[in-house]
């Protein structure tokens, strides 16, 4: 079963140190930060104080990883700007340093260039032009090299997981920067979500809560943006903490480690309308209709409706991606003024289909079957596709229960000849 690992940015946002603080306390690795750290003071030539420490924020304890550039006598001061091509060098030389493998290197890269072009891309320069300055900070290069650093002990980049993250809180009002007051989200992190159409949520806190390092670590990590938890046996969870205490939320980063549960699952839409003035010939024909438009299922409860009428509840199951096409139809089909939908996670069975021959009066047929599994690998549910034996049954001249029959006389053997292969 393959490994997930999960970022839960919907409250509070994501941010560099958020990150590196939630992985920290995911798996404890403390050392790797004064390791990035001191790697950082050689490639910079700079001095860094470093702490690492548990913190609250709201009712949640959390860690914070806090990176501060300093003068000799331990003085915070302003650090100078540099080039977009300076910066990138920088997280190389760093990454190269610390031994990052071939995958984390080309993450750390990826997000430093992704912070280069969009900085140089909201001010309209070229790429080797653009001043980074906030973005050009040591703890910058810190929080990119450090994540690689953590993520490549993990094994991230063995391809050993699969990497969701959940939309992330944007935060409202205004920032202070260099060029002044700008509104959140800050232009960079807008050209980043632009350039991987990335959702996001939305939360009515006026502070900054998804900044530009942030989301480029996570837009070039992550494999899926799910709107829900995936099927997962968590097995750790790690708490990042923001800079400053946010009213009415948790201002953290929440990482969460699982293994995959052997399910399988994703989204659908439930469509459903009220029919009370449809003969039950349209409504057998509206069901074969939606099926071969697309739709995953169909079901029609009787019920009473206004008026003590007898009526129908059509309920659908439809594709995201279909939904609409479905709602029109039902619409032109039935009659009906009104359409109530709503999406659902649904969580289905792994389920494999095999192609198996079986030999029916001296014939070979190809039968699809249909086999289910538990989250623990056993077997459940073995199904013949029914359109195949329909079309044995009818090339044949046997009944259909007769050739259901005689395919599940078969079907041991054959599953067995299928698994040895």
């Amino acid at each position: 079963m393959g490994k997930i690992l999960l970022f839960d940015p919907r409250i509070a946002g994501v941010a560099g140190d958020m990150i590196v603080a939630a992985l920290v306390d995911l798996r404890g690795m403390t050392s790797i930060v004064y390791d990035v750290a001191n790697a950082v003071e050689d490639v910079m030539k700079c001095k860094l104080k470093v702490e690492v420490k548990d913190v609250r924020r709201g009712e949640l304890r959390a860690k914070a990883v806090k990176v501060v550039e300093v003068h000799e006598h331990h003085e915070e001061h302003e650090h100078e700007h540099h080039c977009g091509q300076e910066v990138i060098k920088y997280v190389r030389k760093c990454s190269e340093a610390l031994g990052l493998s071939k995958g984390a290197l080309e993450y750390s890269l990826n997000v430093v260039r992704e912070l280069v072009e969009a900085e140089a891309f909201v001010h309209g320069v070229k790429p080797e032009e653009a001043h980074l300055h906030e973005l050009s900070s040591p703890d910058t290069v810190f929080d990119i090299t450090c994540t690689a650093k953590i993520l490549d002990k993990m094994g991230v980049f063995n391809g050993e997981y699969t990497i969701y993250t959940l939309p992330p809180a944007l935060g409202g009002g205004f920032v202070k920067c260099e060029h002044g007051m700008l509104p959140v989200p800050a232009p960079a992190t807008l050209e980043i979500l632009r350039r991987h159409k990335f959702k996001y949520s939305t939360t009515k806190v006026p502070y900054e809560l998804t900044t530009p390092t942030g989301i480029a670590l996570l837009a070039n990590l992550v494999n899926r943006i799910v709107d829900y938890y995936p099927a997962m046996q968590v097995e750790g969870v790690g708490y990042g903490a923001g800079e400053r205490q946010l009213p009415g939320i948790p201002n953290v980063l929440r990482v969460v480690e699982g293994t995959h549960l052997e399910l399988y699952e994703d989204k659908v839409v439930v469509l459903e309308t009220n029919i009370d003035d449809v003969p039950g010939e349209l409504m057998g024909y509206l069901v074969d209709k939606l099926l071969s438009s697309g739709a995953i299922d169909v079901v029609i409860l009787p019920g009473i409706g206004k008026k003590n009428r007898p009526a129908h509840v059509v309920k659908v199951i439809a594709e995201p991606s279909n939904y609409m096409n479905v709602a029109n139809l039902l619409m032109k089909e039935a009659g009906t003024l009104g359409v109530r939908i709503y999406e659902t996670p649904r969580v289905v069975a792994l389920r494999r289909k095999i192609p198996i021959e079986v030999n029916i009066r001296g014939r070979k047929f190809t039968v699809i079957v249909k086999i289910s599994r538990t989250p623990s690998g056993e077997l459940f549910r073995v199904k013949p596709e029914y359109e195949d034996l329909k079309n044995i049954a009818r090339e044949t001249g046997l009944t259909l229960r007769e050739v259901y029959e005689e395919v599940w006389r078969q079907l041991p053997r054959k599953l067995r000849e299928v698994s040895e292969e």
